[in-house]
């Protein structure tokens, strides 16, 4: 990576955006190495909620009066700015829904109608729980088969093996652009026209690489895509679905509810057209519009440079956890991920070092980090994650490894 970061953006004025990063924790100055989980939300986005329930806040879609077309003209403009984000065709492509749970959940119940117990689904041994159960309640539902992708020591996906496995008796591929539990980068567009080339269809788990990257659905052809917008500075219980119209449109609702009805009787309910058919009920209406303006503020500054910032970061984190002795840094090279590193230290559980590191005022998330297979592949409890954004420094790198070798000297 280029290292152009300094001239291009001054990292203190980026940290002022952020109220939270002022703050103290048990008498500590805050060092938030949490980012994989939820990232920190700038003052922009703030007040861009709090002008929604101050000054328009009102039902969108349904109202005549001045506050709901208002509140509506947000809403859908929001739709419109992910839509240009992740370079959908079409704004209807964009179906807002809770995050990403919520997104793989539609998909998975909908697919139910489709498959049957003579098709095979494969998913990574890389993903999230949110990107595995649903794939095994539909297989419970209908009889297919779940198989698994293997992964390798590096925290990486054998692609080899991958490719072995596609049958025309694949239906559905489902894996992670970013682990969450890694930083491991897939080679998803090469996964995506695998997948294709057996006439599979294909969801892509976009959560950890939405903050580091700039995904472009139409350039990986991918068939389904999911993020998170508290992932990406904005609010939580909001995220979007992407899928191509097509899909979409014979897929059927997850939710019946208000606003995604043509017409209803007791005799026979029609659906809306799309994105409505699958935004059943009042939605999170400062959510949505807040998930825009997060995209606006990170467009701002660059993608590029934000991911040139965070891989400096990111070896530099690197080289300094590998002075201390004993340290296990878990999956691939760093340049083969994002700013992600899980780590342990030899005869140190991952919970103590957390609870240690967070009494200096140090966040990190430990445990299994909802990948409970990648902790059994290497057959430990969990791990300590710390994961960095465009907001950290190399100051506070310098004294969370400062904290561990503390922890260390008291643990052992």
């Amino acid at each position: 990576m280029q290292t152009t970061s300094k001239q291009l953006f001054n990292v203190e004025a980026i940290r002022a955006d952020f109220p939270i990063l002022n703050r103290k924790v048990n008498g500590q100055p805050l060092v938030y190495f949490d980012n994989a989980a939820t990232s920190q939300t700038p003052q922009q986005v703030i007040d861009c909620i709090v002008d929604y329930y101050s000054n328009y806040n009102a039902n969108i879609h349904r109202g005549v009066h001045s506050l709901s077309q208002i509140a509506t003209d947000a809403y859908e403009k929001a739709r419109q700015k992910v839509q240009q984000h992740f370079n959908a065709k079409h704004a209807h492509e964009i179906i807002l829904t809770s995050g990403t749970t919520h997104s793989i959940n539609l998909v998975a119940n909908g697919y139910a109608k489709f498959i049957t117990e003579e098709d095979e689904i494969l998913v990574s041994a890389m993903e999230h729980h949110s990107n595995i159960v649903p794939w095994q309640m539909l297989c419970e539902k209908t009889g297919a088969k779940l198989k698994v992708i293997p992964m390798n020591e590096n925290g990486m996906l054998e692609i080899d093996q991958f490719e072995a496995m596609l049958t025309n008796k694949t239906k559905l591929v489902f894996v992670n652009h970013v682990s969450n539990a890694l930083g491991s980068i897939n080679p998803i567009k090469h996964i995506i026209a695998k997948t294709h080339e057996v006439g599979a269809k294909i969801l892509v788990d976009g959560a950890q690489a939405a903050p580091h990257l700039k995904a472009d659905v139409q350039d990986l052809d991918v068939d389904y895509y999911t993020v998170s917008a508290h992932k990406i500075c904005g609010p939580t219980g909001v995220g979007m679905l992407y899928g191509k119209e097509a899909l979409l449109e014979e897929l059927p609702p997850y939710q019946g509810g208000g606003e995604m009805i043509a017409e209803v009787t007791f005799e026979k309910t029609t659906y809306a057209g799309l994105p409505h058919k699958f935004e059943a009920g009042t939605p999170n209406i400062a959510g949505g519009i807040a998930f825009g303006e997060a995209l606006d503020y990170m467009n701002t500054i660059g993608f590029d440079v934000i991911a040139a910032y965070e891989h400096e970061l990111l070896d530099y984190a690197t080289a300094q956890l590998n002075t201390i002795e004993g340290v296990r840094i878990f999956g691939a090279k760093p340049e083969q991920k994002t700013a992600v590193i899980s780590f342990n230290i030899e005869g140190i559980h991952p919970y103590d070092m957390g609870t240690l590191l967070d009494k200096m005022g140090i966040a990190v998330r430990t445990g299994h980090h909802c990948a409970q297979p990648i902790m059994n592949f290497y057959k430990i409890p969990g791990t300590v994650r710390a994961s960095f954004s465009f907001y950290n420094t190399k100051t506070e790198i310098d004294r969370f490894v400062e904290g561990v070798k503390k922890a260390k000297s008291m643990l052992l």
